[in-house]
């Protein structure tokens, strides 16, 4: 089972994508998209499927503190990196997520509760977001936050030895996504949920300092990586919502977060480059301003309960593209015949257009490799029999 996803050889094509994406070309096949798969099902996958051993760079088995200010990277990081770029490769995508080995803007320790992993592909213990207040609850922790220090660390590495450790290890046709976030870090790090939510009352100009600090620091990431060649775009990633609504009011994001958004979007534009957007929970009260303002050129993160990914395709699919789709608890729990069923029935609906396919989310460490195995070879199979 399954061999014949590993057997076949790949032949990606970055620029055939995009062109689908932006409805400029019908596909010839089923693309895939992924915001990410988490290490744990692409360990397991290198070592049991593809027949690799897994190399950990050093700073990632003993702590990462040691490695935060690094100007650049070293030769245990390129291994790593070679290994997640072959897994994509191999596995059918026509780019690499994450982007590499990019500075790091972790300098300071975020309020988490820590947990143990229950999922199939356990890492042991994992991180929950502390939902009370973060790291900075007035303008003291504000000005004592290290801003400086994270915009040294964008202006200082070495972004032509990572430009050319994609442009020497990408497969002839792939490009990587590049990504961040603006949103999440303020309501779970920086400012945390209630810290936010009580702050844009109580100290409302505290809190738009810190979107626009964080913001702009965002924005020097993409400006440095932006204009490279191995780069296809940028995948910027903001949870904005929960099931029924948006978490803030939908003028509280045209004002503090849409802006940066639409300066995001603008910079790729500016390079000829897409810029695609993953957004959790229930959004569709925005999406126009997401559409028309912000200037998306394609949404990813779908949730059956919400909306199903054909209905959303049938609503905006002539404006922009649609990614991925496939909902996470069917991901997770439906058997196989059920699976292929429900994923041919995706697909029937939204090919051929300005789609590919992938997870509603993110191919996350609960769920069943045989299942995301399944997802990508009715995605194959469909190219067979329909286009």
């Amino acid at each position: 089972m399954h061999r014949f996803l590993f057997e076949r050889r790949p032949s990606p094509n970055f620029q055939e994508l995009e062109e689908v994406l932006k409805g400029k070309k019908e596909p010839k096949k089923v693309y895939f998209v992924e915001l990410g798969v988490d290490q744990e099902v692409v360990r397991f996958i290198t070592e049991n499927m593809l027949g690799e051993r897994w190399v950990l760079p050093p700073e990632r088995l003993m702590g990462r503190s040691a490695a935060r200010e690094k100007a650049s990277f070293d030769e245990s990081e390129e291994k790593f990196w070679k290994q997640y770029i072959n897994f994509y490769y191999r596995m059918g995508y026509d780019y690499v997520p994450g982007g590499g080995p990019l500075p790091r803007l972790d300098m300071y320790t975020p309020k988490v509760r820590i947990g143990d992993d229950t999922a199939i592909l356990s890492r042991g213990k994992r991180t929950w977001v502390e939902e009370t207040r973060g790291v900075i609850t007035s303008w003291e922790d504000f000005e004592k936050f290290p801003w400086e220090k994270m915009n040294s660390a964008i202006e200082n590495y070495d972004f032509d030895r990572y430009d050319k450790f994609l442009r020497e290890n990408l497969p002839e046709g792939m490009k990587v996504m590049i990504g961040g976030s603006l949103y999440e870090q303020v309501l779970e790090r920086l400012l945390g949920y209630e810290g936010l939510f009580y702050s844009l009352y109580d100290q409302p100009d505290l809190v738009e300092a810190v979107f626009n600090a964080w913001g702009k620091i965002i924005y020097k990431l993409y400006q440095s990586l932006v204009p490279l060649e191995s780069v296809g775009g940028i995948f910027h990633a903001d949870d904005l919502g929960y099931k029924t609504a948006t978490m803030l009011k939908p003028d509280i994001l045209r004002k503090l977060v849409f802006p940066w958004f639409k300066r995001y979007a603008s910079l790729a534009h500016s390079y000829g480059k897409m810029y695609w957007y993953h957004c959790c929970g229930n959004v569709l009260e925005v999406m126009e301003d997401l559409i028309e303002e912000v200037k998306i050129d394609a949404f990813h993160s779908f949730q059956d309960e919400i909306i199903p990914v054909g209905e959303f395709k049938r609503r905006y699919g002539d404006r922009i593209a649609v990614l991925g789709g496939v909902d996470m608890d069917k991901l997770a729990r439906l058997n196989e015949e059920d699976l292929r069923k429900y994923v041919r029935g995706i697909l029937n609906e939204c090919m051929p257009g300005r789609f590919a396919l992938g997870s509603g989310n993110t191919v996350a460490n609960y769920i069943p490799v045989k299942n995301y195995l399944i997802m990508l070879e009715e995605g194959l199979r469909w190219k067979s029999s329909s286009c």
